[in-house]
């Protein structure tokens, strides 16, 4: 789903919100006024890496979803880390971190393997050696970790690079720049001005990775009873819709179209995805009236019982229709890494391939365990293995030659 850009620039200053602090006041806030969620911090439970940093230049199932865990970028010897601005899925023009190794943990900050910075090029592919972009989406993370997997236990690669962004640009500049030498999460086509931008210094697989049918929307628990618009949201609590990070074009439609269209008298919480996930986990767990912005592929299609609420008057327009999920390789990498080009272009998930995925490593996690081993649990599962068995027998068909 959409990440937010950093636009203080030019939005107006309003309340901001604390999840541990409440409002900060500056002023009166309008009904259906957007507010924001401040930073927030969490301290690793290992070692984090420090990415690092362009030069110039969330979304928890509780406290041990991947994302939370894979954030770093904060103080290495301290262990803290952000949890705010990180990257839009559907906009991204902010730029932030390009690049780190090694990933740690998923989502609230374990990480493993040893602290390096890769310099610029880092991709060899056909030697053994690749390098994969990626963004902090839980999905991106599930299929990187895969790949990561697939190659060294089946191929014996010995140097799977990951690459982490934070913000949209960055990877596909990354990728173009030949810093990566794929990134397996390009929303299509609200990601198209980044392939347009980097011209023919990558190309796009035609066939979309993903298997299934994105969602976004509004939504509310299933225990939330007589409502199934947007529009019933008149006469219900909580007053407040708890969306994700500003600047995605689905926030933009909520706050600008659709709460003044179906005349709500709603504020619409700008927060970083983790925030927004870890107080749907609170609200769930209470039975609390609660409205979130919500997606699909993602693990709390599986992990909650909720509907998305038809939108009769269309206000959010094409914000939410249905995308498609690509890889992006650097020019040339199918020539100079056939092996691993086989591998990652025959990768077929479906939504719930995706999300059982994610709830294995995030298992793993919770148990303070590797990211790789969540994704080996998941491969021991006999539907999974044979799921991934093409990849492979394509991947040993390149092999060949």
């Amino acid at each position: 789903m959409g990440w937010g850009d950093d636009v203080s620039c030019c939005r107006p200053h309003r309340n901001r919100v604390d999840w541990a602090g409440g409002l900060h006041a500056s002023g009166d806030r309008p009904a259906g006024a957007t507010r924001s969620v401040g930073r927030a911090t969490l301290r690793s439970r290992l070692t984090e890496e420090r990415p690092r940093k362009k030069e110039n230049g969330g979304r928890p199932r509780s406290s041990g979803s991947i994302f939370a865990r894979l954030l770093s970028g904060g103080d290495f010897d301290t262990g803290t880390q952000d949890l705010a601005g990180l990257g839009d899925r559907i906009t991204g023009r902010a730029r932030g971190v390009r690049c780190g190794r090694g990933l740690g943990a998923l989502f609230v900050g374990v990480v493993f393997g040893t602290l390096a910075v890769l310099p610029a090029g880092c991709g060899f592919g056909g030697q053994g050696q690749i390098t994969l972009g990626y963004l902090l989406w839980d999905e991106n993370v599930a299929n990187s970790y895969l790949i990561r997997v697939l190659l060294e236990d089946e191929f014996g690669y010995e140097n799977v690079e990951l690459q982490r962004s934070e913000k949209v640009p960055d990877v596909f500049d990354a990728v173009a720049e030949g810093e990566t030498d794929v990134f397996m999460d390009a929303w299509m086509p609200n990601h198209r001005q980044f392939v347009d931008e980097a011209g023919d210094k990558v190309e796009v697989y035609r066939e979309p990775w993903y298997e299934g049918k994105t969602v976004f929307g509004v939504a509310v628990p299933n225990y939330m009873e007589g409502i199934e618009t947007i529009g019933d949201l008149k006469s219900s609590e909580p007053g407040m819709i708890t969306g994700i990070e500003p600047g995605a074009t689905l926030m933009e439609k909520i706050g600008q179209n659709a709460v003044p269209q179906y005349d709500l008298d709603y504020s619409l919480v700008e927060a970083s995805t983790p925030a927004m996930l870890l107080e749907l986990q609170k609200a769930y767990s209470m039975r609390e009236p609660f409205v979130f912005v919500a997606w699909s592929p993602h693990w709390m299609n599986l992990e909650y019982d909720f509907r998305y609420l038809k939108d009769p008057k269309n206000a959010l327009g094409t914000a939410d229709d249905p995308q498609t999920l690509h890889t992006v390789a650097r020019k040339g990498f199918a020539e100079d890494d056939p092996v691993a080009h086989a591998l990652i272009s025959e990768m077929r998930l479906d939504s719930t391939q995706v999300g059982s995925l994610e709830v294995a490593i995030n298992q793993a996690v919770d148990e303070e365990r590797e990211i790789d081993a969540g994704v080996r649990d998941w491969l021991e599962e006999s539907e999974n293995r044979s799921a991934v068995q093409p990849w492979i027998d394509a991947a040993r068909q390149a092999e060949r030659g």
